[in-house]
């Protein structure tokens, strides 16, 4: 993209990029997710992804001064920015060949001993090996007729649209409220890096309370609470703070979402299509994010705010919302055993296959074999199914 001298060279460069770099996101969370119990995830995808925020964050201030390259060789400064933070990009995604390991049961650098453990760890928390599952088009369908699939997938593309409209036009936002275009740059650090350290507190206390849900619901309200600041405010200081309110609801939520999809669902290849399709449809969104706040409208955006405020509306009351009573109510059902037929009758293997749909009600005691498949009863926990 950096040597790229036109509009149609710039695009075609683009699209392979957006191409080569879609798999990482869902990718990453995926893996995490067969190497960490349920209540570990959420601190581990928030480590990930605050790391999103922080390049929010050191990329205004390495733009505001690679910027000044500008003319060296016979380049645009752009253009250095895309060649300079590029090479880091090119340099990792190098060295993580061998850095990476698929599974912990195949994973090189642990002792035998270290990877028993491992999974061990795993099994008590009622989740699958790699080694333990072969690939069959039976999990693509599990996860496509799975209502949590679809319910997710409005989550995630409630806020992903948010997400990619302010982080594509926060440094036009704030250019517009009369700052020079360096000093947008810089004045876009700040908010990243609060969503940055809210976003790891909020994994951190997700994982211990269980409570994903209302974490989510509490944040896109502060979201909301942001955006209509910002579609109201003519006061180029209210429309700055509102900017941090906005960073802060959004930010946190993306990497709880992933956790509390992933939390709840099992099967490794399930679980790693139904990421997938999320964050795949999540993704799409950002055709809306390019294109709603238009150079026309400065410098209130008042289009794109209402626009961004209605994404989040469907994440918030036709995602979570909506997620967290289903889960509570499938609960409720499992609790009271109306979920064990569908077990009944099954072996050990056929159980294991079922996913998450073998998690249900405690069994007497005289059932040895299905119980090993039973998950623990946590009233108190809401939105996990239960967990060993």
């Amino acid at each position: 993209m950096g040597l790229c001298h036109n509009y149609n060279g710039l695009m075609a460069a683009r699209w392979f990029l957006g191409l080569t770099e879609a798999g990482l996101f869902p990718g990453v969370n995926y893996y995490l997710s067969c190497w960490f119990k349920r209540r570990e995830f959420g601190i581990r995808a928030a480590i990930f992804f605050s790391a999103a925020a922080v390049s929010g964050s050191f990329g205004g201030l390495l733009a505001a001064a690679i910027s000044r390259m500008d003319g060296i060789s016979g380049l645009h400064g752009w253009q250095w920015i895309f060649i300079l933070e590029g090479i880091a990009t090119v340099m990792i995604g190098i060295a993580s060949f061998w850095m990476v390991h698929d599974f912990p049961d195949d994973a090189k650098f642990l002792t035998a001993v270290e990877r028993a453990r491992v999974l061990r760890r795993l099994a008590e928390d009622g989740q699958a090996s790699s080694s333990h599952e072969d690939i069959k088009s039976v999990y693509v369908w599990q996860s496509l007729r799975d209502w949590k699939t679809w319910v997710s997938a409005l989550i995630y593309m409630g806020l992903v649209g948010p997400l990619y409209a302010f982080s594509l036009f926060l440094p036009t936002i704030i250019k517009e409220l009369g700052y020079s275009a360096t000093k947008a740059q810089l004045l876009s650090v700040p908010p990243y890096a609060a969503a940055c350290v809210l976003t790891i507190l909020v994994g951190w206390f997700s994982d211990r309370s269980g409570q994903r849900g209302l974490f989510n619901i509490g944040m896109s309200l502060l979201a909301v609470v942001g955006f209509s600041l910002l579609f109201a405010s003519s006061s180029p200081a209210l429309s700055y703070a509102a900017v941090y309110l906005a960073a802060l609801g959004i930010y946190p939520c993306i990497s709880n979402t992933i956790a509390w999809v992933s939390n709840n669902v099992e099967g490794v290849y399930k679980r790693g299509t139904t990421l997938g399709i999320v964050i795949g449809w999540g993704n799409l969104n950002g055709i809306m994010s390019s294109n709603v706040y238009r150079a026309e409208d400065a410098p209130h955006f008042r289009l794109g705010h209402s626009v961004v405020l209605g994404y989040l509306a469907i994440g918030l009351f036709g995602g979570s919302i909506l997620n967290y009573s289903l889960l509570r109510r499938e609960n409720e059902k499992r609790r009271r055993g109306e979920r064990d037929v569908w077990i009944g009758g099954l072996s050990r293997k056929e159980i294991e296959d079922l996913g998450d749909k073998r998690f249900v009600s405690p069994l007497p005691s005289h059932l040895p074999l299905i119980r090993t498949h039973l998950l623990t009863l946590r009233p108190n926990r809401p939105d996990f199914f239960y967990t060993l």
